[in-house]
């Protein structure tokens, strides 16, 4: 039996909850298993990263022990499908080298649902609605 769309909803915003909870643990390879093999970010305006690039800025990315905090404003489903748009902020800590920063933005996300039943990034916009 296929599960409800309520069901699919709830399981996807399950994974941004999970995202956040993984994202702020550090640890990069935990955080890339919530996207899909081929998935691609797009933290710079006209820059899709994906593989490896994708792997690598997010592990220098979080070596900086950034914290987020994530709020889904919208969130669509259909089949396998999924879009988020979310307020998001990451306070990132000041080092040596670097004063403390503050970043936020309204991201656009898409969502697959994998033949294991869990939901990955497909696309990660965390600027959507600025680009």
């Amino acid at each position: 039996m296929a599960e409800t769309n309520d069901a699919l909803t709830a399981a996807v915003l399950e994974h941004a909850a999970t995202y956040v909870r993984t994202f702020n643990s550090g640890d990069a390879a935990a955080v890339d298993r919530l996207y899909t093999d081929d998935a691609i970010s797009v933290w710079e305006k006209g820059h899709p990263a994906s593989g490896e690039e994708r792997r690598k800025g997010l592990a220098e990315f979080l070596s900086a022990k950034p914290v987020l905090k994530n709020k889904v404003l919208e969130s669509y489903v259909t089949s396998d499908t999924a879009l988020l748009v979310t307020d998001w902020a990451i306070d990132i800590p000041a080092t040596a080298d670097s004063p403390a920063e503050s970043i936020s933005g309204i991201g656009l996300d898409v969502l697959r649902l994998g033949a294991d039943g869990q939901w990955r990034f497909a696309i990660d916009n965390p600027y959507g609605k600025e680009l």
